[in-house]
């Protein structure tokens, strides 16, 4: 019955990821060398737009805040 059984799985996984679509995705790679390579004076970690910017922002307030509150607990 256990051989049984692994051959049905083994045969059921085979079938299911052979015939499963595969998916097209467009290379944008080119697109975002170019942004990236780009020489308009933003730094390189903020070229990413505005969820870059908020990250960066967001990575310096956490810093500097827990660099004080650091500071204020000693």
């Amino acid at each position: 019955m256990d051989v049984f059984t692994f051959q049905a799985l083994r045969q059921i996984a085979r079938r299911t990821i052979g015939t499963t679509s595969r998916r097209q995705f467009e290379n944008k790679v080119p697109e975002k060398q170019k942004l990236f390579q780009e020489d308009n004076g933003i730094p390189v970690h903020l070229k990413g737009g505005v969820a870059d910017a908020l990250l960066y922002r967001a990575t310096m307030v956490l810093t500097v805040g827990g660099k004080t509150f650091g500071m204020l607990g000693l």
